[in-house]
């Protein structure tokens, strides 16, 4: 077992590079296909802790789930946003790169070398 978890969908090419990245320092992580197995309520909240950032920002605005529920509505809460991730996992953007208390956004694939540093 690593530290070093990645939320991945082989699908996506920015994923598969993230993932190319850690694999190229040596790094077997720990992958999660969170399209088949998404996070709870609590994982996410605290995935999005880590990263820093609000759940709005997790949220990927380009997919037909988004606007079909209408979450551009700024009155909608992290609460009820992640409650629609959970239900609809192609709504949280990827990959998601976590080592400990931190995480990062594999967008670009860059980003994960803040992690393996």
């Amino acid at each position: 077992m690593t530290d070093i978890q990645i939320f991945h969908n082989p699908r996506c090419s920015k994923s598969r590079q993230t993932l190319a990245l850690i694999e190229e320092k040596g790094i077997s992580p720990d992958i999660t296909l969170y399209l088949e197995t998404p996070p709870s309520a609590e994982e996410l909240g605290n995935i999005i802790k880590k990263l820093g950032i609000s759940a709005r920002e997790l949220l990927r605005k380009g997919e037909q789930d988004y606007k079909d529920n209408e979450l551009k509505n700024p009155a909608l809460t992290d609460e009820e946003l992640i409650s629609y991730m959970i239900k609809h996992p192609k709504l949280i953007e990827r990959p998601i790169i976590i080592k400990g208390a931190n995480a990062v956004l594999g967008r670009p694939p860059e980003n994960v070398l803040s992690l393996l540093n």
